[in-house]
């Protein structure tokens, strides 16, 4: 039977009074609400037929943004935020005139002493400005460091990783607010139809660590087609994207235009502009039946593209893996590709895990900017390599090299991006010799994700749609800026 028929004749009394009812309300409503009402669905309509026709608002310097996240908050100290005076701080006590009183999670603050622990790798300087960086774990990255720009001084109030996650991602700690993936995603919309806006990949490093909630990815108030996609690296990359057994492709096509009629007719009556995300994200899963086996399949890449990733390329769900398709993606025209590497949560073993986590990532992430060089690529792609927030200084557990750890800290953090319009070969900030406070340069998360959004093209300030009567934007309302020391 006809889906369009079948509708029809199950629908009941109730349902129809129901709906002539949600009809009549919906008017009422909108001759409330009044051009503030018409606005918002002008808009809505125009970010479905790909992005907001107010945007860019300037011309921008990147397309595209590959974020490599290491979810769990990665030791800058250990890595990138080095300083030799730290050997002589070893197993001193960390002064309270340093710590200030700070506010410290659960882990640690029932310790009664604060000992410093230097890193326990060496360190050598690298590039043009002879920036410090541990190439025992970093070797590959230590290679492009005059590509990178290395902010120290990142920061945030959050000190436990589900609201560090969240506000990083979403600019509030508060759960429920749209992603970075999908304002950009809402605003600029999409350059190609056969594969989703924003999508997020997830690998494991040395443990699993904290969980990822779809939250962090999703799309909040903004309408759901702006949520990210997260492929995986089993038989099916997407959910229910097969076809059911017995199913061909032809009843399928047919099936979807009956389905989208009925919708069709839905929004003629309710005007919800959900009903169009709908019927947009039925037809998107539809291409991606054939868009998606192709793109998953690196049976054609080189061997000098596994050469240069890493051997772990070959193998699905690593992270070497998610680099190759992050960078065919990008080719493909997503809009943000977002690479969550959990396991970074190091309260104990420190140094034999940060290792094991840095050789899963350190040759694919250089890789992936090596290998957006080579294709003229880089240029207009924002590469990001970071975390919700750093470690301490201060040693939780033994001091030996092998046992001890260290706990979250907020107060200043590393982050490295590269590409789209920010300046390469650059180490900005500065911290104090425990790298436990920042002394000039500040760059809050939310100015750094003002800094993204202008390299898009997008001045934060405008960028705001209307939610529970106020302008609600991604870099909050408390004085976020560009930090334009950072552009090109």
């Amino acid at each position: 039977m006809n889906p369009l028929e079948q509708y029809q004749l199950q629908l009941t009394r109730r349902q129809l009074l129901s709906r002539g009812r949600t009809c009549l309300g919906a008017a009422a409503l909108a001759s409330l609400l009044g051009a503030e009402s018409q606005a918002s669905t002008t808009s809505h309509s125009a970010a479905q037929d790909g992005g907001l026709p107010t945007l860019p608002h300037f011309t921008p310097k990147a397309k595209r943004v590959i974020y490599l996240f290491m979810a769990g908050g990665p030791s800058h100290i250990d890595t990138f935020d080095y300083k030799p005076a730290m050997r002589k701080l070893h197993g001193t006590e960390l002064p309270d005139s340093i710590r200030q009183g700070q506010r410290l999670t659960g882990m640690t603050s029932g310790q009664k002493s604060f000992p410093c622990v230097a890193p326990m790798f060496k360190f050598k300087r690298y590039g043009e400005r002879g920036t410090w960086v541990n190439d025992e774990v970093l070797p590959h990255m230590a290679s492009i460091v005059d590509d990178l720009a290395i902010i120290r001084t990142m920061n945030t109030e959050a000190i436990n990783h589900d609201p560090a996650i969240t506000y990083i991602n979403t600019g509030t700690q508060q759960l429920g607010r749209p992603s970075l993936g999908a304002w950009l995603s809402y605003g600029l919309g999409s350059p190609t139809k056969d594969l989703p806006s924003y999508v997020t990949m997830i690998s494991v490093g040395n443990s699993p660590g904290q969980a990822l909630f779809a939250r962090l990815w999703g799309s909040g108030f903004l309408p759901s087609k702006h949520q990210g996609v997260q492929f995986r690296s089993g038989a099916d990359p997407v959910l229910y994207l097969s076809n059911p057994p017995g199913v061909p492709a032809e009843l399928r096509r047919k099936m979807l235009d009956g389905i989208a009629k009925i919708n069709a007719d839905r929004f003629t009556e309710l005007g919800d502009p959900e009903i169009q995300t709908r019927i947009s994200q039925y037809e998107m899963a539809y291409r991606m039946q054939t868009s998606v086996p192709d793109l998953m399949d690196l049976s054609k890449e080189s061997e000098a593209t596994y050469n240069l990733y890493g051997p772990n390329s070959r193998k699905p769900g690593t992270f070497a893996s998610n680099c190759v398709l992050a960078r065919r993606m990008a080719e493909r025209g997503v809009r943000f590709v977002q690479l969550f590497h959990r396991g970074w949560d190091q309260h104990g073993n420190l140094p034999k895990a940060l290792k094991n986590n840095c050789d899963g990532v350190d040759q694919p992430a250089a890789a992936l900017i090596k290998d957006l060089k080579q294709r003229g690529m880089l240029d207009d792609t924002i590469v990001i390599f970071g975390g919700e927030f750093g470690r301490t200084i201060y040693s939780q557990g033994s001091l030996t090299k092998d046992n001890h750890g260290r706990d979250h800290h907020g107060r200043c953090f590393m982050t490295c991006v590269t590409g789209g319009g920010f300046k390469p070969g650059i180490d900005y900030g500065r911290t104090d010799d425990y790298s436990y406070n920042i002394v000039d340069n500040p760059v809050h998360i939310n100015d750094f994700n003002a800094t993204i959004l202008h390299n898009l093209g997008i001045d934060h300030q405008r960028f705001t749609v209307k939610y529970q009567g106020l302008d609600a934007r991604l870099t909050g309302v408390e004085g976020a800026h560009v930090v334009k020391e950072l552009l090109a």
